[in-house]
């Protein structure tokens, strides 16, 4: 059953490891660096994107050096720079100033692809929802169709959704798959609101009518690994939220919305673009 993993001083170490509790292909972590701090890792079996949150570094992938990399001084200041590494490459990053924060995500891949880097430049946005329907979000795709032919099947994003609104929604799923209809795609969520008092709610329920709801704070992360899993945000407090998608069988996601609501679709602006560069 899907769970949340309250905030806490990682040290720098994963908090999600492959097969090591409930996901069985998702990694994740949080580095957190002052100026002159080096980290090194070696993920065996997963590939992963380097998502300079705030600050900036230099990293090296196996000898393959990226400089300068990192272009805000926090997430809610602009796009993303981020820098992709293959399967069990072995990674350096080197902080340039102090406050910087690295968000590691990863999935078990079976292919080494070559490293490369996403400028800010590269990330592609979409805008989904709408103010009047309270479900206004955008999604910036870090590792989306750009990846395609270059990664295995590990998708990244970061979602801001406005004060009061609700993401994931119409609720969907994507935990078997089903052809054209349906993706098995495991899905991480860790949690920032602005300002840092802000709270909401992680609705997660079962085709079978079983639920659960976890009051989200700054700093949480939520594990999904099946079920529908509406997410909205307190009025006053801006949400955002890192997005990690790693698919067992394929890169493309397809959600399968649930049936009831899908009637909800044709009145919530930009649901179609979403759908499709999640493919």
């Amino acid at each position: 059953m899907p769970d949340l993993i309250r905030r806490y001083d990682n040290k720098n170490k994963p908090i999600i490891v492959p097969k090591k509790g409930l996901m069985a292909l998702t990694y994740f972590n949080l580095v957190h660096l002052q100026r002159g701090d080096e980290y090194q890792a070696k993920v065996e079996g997963c590939e992963t994107l380097y998502a300079v949150l705030s600050g900036n570094v230099d990293i090296e992938v196996s000898g393959t050096s990226f400089k300068d990399v990192g272009r805000r001084k926090d997430l809610w200041s602009g796009n993303a720079d981020s820098v992709y590494a293959g399967v069990g490459a072995a990674v350096r990053v080197r902080a340039n100033v102090d406050g910087t924060e690295v968000a590691v995500a990863g999935g078990l891949c079976d292919r080494v692809y070559a490293p490369f880097r996403v400028p800010p430049s590269e990330v592609e946005m979409v805008d989904v929802g709408s103010v009047e329907t309270r479900s206004h979000r955008r999604i910036f795709h870090l590792l989306g169709q750009n990846g395609l032919g270059r990664a295995g099947n590990l998708l990244v994003s970061e979602l801001y959704c406005d004060h009061g609104c609700w993401s994931g929604y119409p609720p969907h799923k994507h935990d078997e798959d089903q052809g054209t209809a349906e993706t098995n795609h495991e899905e991480t969520y860790h949690y920032r609101f602005r300002p840092e008092t802000g709270f909401g709610a992680q609705l997660c329920f079962q085709p079978d009518g079983s639920s659960q709801c976890f009051m989200t704070r700054n700093g949480d992360t939520f594990l999904l690994d099946r079920g529908f899993h509406p997410t909205v945000t307190s009025p006053g407090h801006e949400e955002y939220i890192f997005t990690i998608l790693v698919g067992k069988t394929q890169r493309g996601l397809v959600q399968n919305f649930k049936e009831e609501h899908r009637h909800l679709m044709r009145g919530i602006p930009g649901i179609q673009d979403m759908v499709n560069k999640f493919k």
